[in-house]
C-alpha cells in the first residue's frame, strides 16, 4: 500500500482534466457573496512568509472582536482545495477564518519547493495564531485550528507546544509519520521502510552531485486499468476540474508531489506523541465511516483526553470531505467551535 500510496513515480504524462465525479453538492470553488475575501501575509518565526486567504463577515460589527478559526488544506494541496471551502463556509456563520498555504507550498516561501517539513508545517498554523491575535477585529483568546488530511496531523503538532489553540478539530485525518512508517493498516515491513531510506539516500547524492530533482508521492496523472482505488479517489479530486489548481509557484507536473529527499522526514514524524496533554481543550475529528484514512482518527481519539469527539459521517470516503458540501457536516463543526470559542 505504501508502495501505491506514497512512492509512486512522478507521471511523464501530461495533465488532463476529464471524469470528475460532481456528486453529494461537490464545490471546491466555492465563493460566498456574504464574505469580505482578502489575501493576507506574515512572516513564520524562521521569517519565511505565509500567504492566506481571510474571510470576513460582511455583516461584521466595528470595534468587535470576533472568534477566529485557521484551516489547513491537505499535504501537497494549496489553499485553493478545500481549505478555502471550509474557511467560507465558517466564516458564514459568524467566525473570522484565515486559510493558508503551507510553507514550501503554493504562494507561501520555501526552497525549494515541494519539500517536507514538519516542525515548519506546525509553525505555520502558530504564525497564524501570531497574526490573528494582532488583529483589533479578532479576540486572540479564541482562535482555533482545522486541519484537513495531513494537516490534521500538522494541527495536532502545533497544538500540542501552543496553548493559544483553544479548539482544535480535523477533518479526514491522516498521520502523515504513520502513513510514511507504515503504510495504511500497518502494511509496510521494516525492510520496505528501510529501502525507502536507502532511496532517499541515495538520490541525496544525486543532488549533491548537481543531478536533477526528483519527486515522490503524490497523486497519479493518468488512470489505467490497474490503477488502484484509493489513487483514483485523489485522481478525481485532483486531477480533474473538481479541484485542480496549479499556483504560479508550481507546474500541473508538479502538484501535490513532495521532494523524494524531504519526503522521508516524515519516518521522524509523531504527532500522536503525548495528544493527550492538549486536554482540557477541546478536540473533534471528523471522517468518512468509508474512508480509507479512518484508522489515524480512530487512532487520534483512543489516545487523546477528554473532551474529545469522534464523528462518523456515513457514507462518505476520505475525499468526499474534501468538498462534498451534501456530505461535510458543517453544523456539527460549526456547533463545536461555538461552543468551545463563543459566538458574536
Amino acid at each position: 500500500m505504501r508502495k501505491l500510496l506514497l512512492s509512486l513515480a512522478l507521471a511523464a504524462s501530461s495533465f488532463t482534466a476529464v471524469g470528475q465525479d460532481m456528486s453529494n453538492g461537490a464545490n471546491n470553488f466555492y465563493k460566498s457573496d456574504r464574505l469580505i475575501a482578502e489575501k493576507v501575509s506574515f512572516n513564520n518565526q524562521y521569517r519565511m512568509k505565509i500567504a492566506g486567504n481571510l474571510f470576513l463577515p460582511k455583516d461584521r460589527k466595528p470595534g468587535v472582536s470576533y472568534p477566529a478559526i485557521i484551516v489547513g488544506h491537505p499535504m501537497g494541496a494549496v489553499k485553493e482545495q478545500s481549505s478555502n471551502l471550509y474557511a467560507q463556509k465558517l466564516a458564514e456563520q459568524g467566525f473570522v477564518t484565515l486559510a493558508i498555504d503551507q510553507s514550501f507550498w503554493g504562494e507561501s516561501e520555501g526552497q525549494p519547493r515541494n519539500v517536507v517539513a514538519p516542525d515548519i508545517y506546525a509553525e505555520a498554523f502558530s504564525a497564524a495564531v501570531d497574526f490573528l491575535g494582532t488583529q483589533a477585529f479578532v479576540d486572540r483568546e479564541r482562535i482555533g485550528v482545522l486541519g484537513i488530511c495531513g494537516s490534521g496531523s500538522f494541527v495536532i503538532s502545533a497544538a500540542k507546544i501552543d496553548p493559544r489553540m483553544k479548539a482544535v478539530a480535523t477533518v479526514s485525518m491522516y498521520d502523515m509519520g504513520a502513513a510514511n512508517r507504515d503504510a495504511l493498516n500497518h502494511s509496510q515491513t521494516i525492510e520496505q521502510r528501510k529501502a525507502i531510506l536507502a532511496q532517499a539516500a541515495k538520490q541525496r547524492w544525486v543532488e549533491a552531485d548537481g543531478g536533477e530533482t526528483q519527486y515522490t508521492g503524490g497523486t497519479v496523472h493518468r488512470l489505467d486499468a490497474n490503477t488502484h482505488p484509493i489513487q483514483r479517489e485523489f485522481h478525481d479530486f485532483y486531477r480533474t476540474a473538481r479541484g485542480e489548481f496549479t499556483p504560479a509557484s508550481s507546474s500541473p507536473e508538479l502538484t501535490t508531489h513532495p521532494t523524494l529527499t524531504s519526503n522521508v522526514k516524515f519516518m521522524n514524524f509523531y504527532p500522536f506523541n503525548d495528544i493527550g496533554t492538549i486536554s482540557p481543550r477541546p478536540m473533534l475529528f471528523i471522517a468518512g465511516n468509508q474512508a480509507h484514512s479512518r484508522e489515524f482518527s480512530e487512532e487520534a481519539y483512543r489516545l487523546a483526553g477528554q473532551p474529545k469527539q469522534l464523528l462518523w459521517v456515513k457514507g462518505a470516503g476520505h475525499v468526499d470531505l474534501y468538498d462534498r458540501v451534501e456530505l461535510i457536516p458543517f453544523d456539527q463543526l460549526t456547533a463545536f467551535f461555538r461552543q468551545n470559542l463563543g459566538a458574536n
